[in-house]
């Protein structure tokens, strides 16, 4: 085994995409977050208006521990937002707590993407834990064909990756839709600083969805470009 500087050029972009991406959501989060919203509404508040108004009055809302750590479970039917969002009067809660208000309706409404990521979370959970295992494994003794399943494994991660921008995506568009149909944005008039604001928080975060995908397939990009050039050569 020996270092390939070609993976440096494949990986250096994916990091400082990350980074930027990473960067940028902290930095309009913490700007947001000191910006109260006029509905004088907490996180927790905005996403049961949100749920409310969609008939979700069954979903339950709970805090948690964690920055940012905020997902809506759908096998417990659970809101969970995070100790920065839940009881804080913040724009930036309201529109993260939308967003995930927003996965609730997804699911209740079948959005296919999120059916599809939702599907194929146990393959790709199989997928990131034995995937670089068989690679590395393939590579070590010269099992090539080991190490392409290894490859289309860690695939299943890159496909995840990408049904997720949908899903997330069509999340933040429900969230903005939402907060000015129940009045907690703007006074229930779209195009006003609020909904402005609520959109850089929820834009931003989507950055880092498209980083993840981006990294994941740069990654994988290499070992495919990889195993075929150890292909020709052997």
């Amino acid at each position: 085994m020996y270092f390939d500087p070609l993976y440096l050029l494949f990986m250096i972009p994916g990091l400082i995409f990350s980074l930027w991406a990473q960067s940028k959501v902290h930095s309009t989060y913490a700007k947001y977050s000191r910006v109260p919203n006029a509905a004088g509404v907490t996180g927790m508040q905005a996403a049961r208006a949100v749920l409310d108004s969609s008939g979700l009055r069954e979903i339950a809302i709970e805090a948690i521990p964690g920055e940012l750590s905020d997902h809506y479970d759908p096998s417990k039917r659970v809101l969970r937002l995070s100790q920065g969002i839940y009881g804080v009067k913040s724009i930036a809660a309201i529109g993260v707590a939308a967003h995930e208000a927003g996965h609730a309706i997804q699911h209740k409404e079948g959005y296919a993407a999120l059916q599809l990521r939702t599907a194929i979370v146990p393959a790709v959970n199989i997928g990131s834990k034995f995937g670089f295992i068989l690679l590395f494994i393939g590579i070590i003794i010269g099992a090539t064909q080991l190490a392409w399943v290894g490859v289309a494994l860690f695939a299943l991660t890159t496909v995840f990756a990408l049904i997720t921008l949908p899903v997330e995506f069509d999340a933040s568009r429900r969230a903005k839709l939402a907060l000015v149909s129940v009045g907690l944005a703007d006074g229930g008039v779209a195009g006003g600083s609020e909904s402005k604001g609520v959109g850089a928080v929820l834009d931003a975060a989507a950055w880092t969805y498209i980083a993840g995908f981006v990294t994941s397939l740069l990654s994988l990009l290499y070992w495919v470009s990889f195993l075929t050039g150890r292909g020709r050569s052997d």
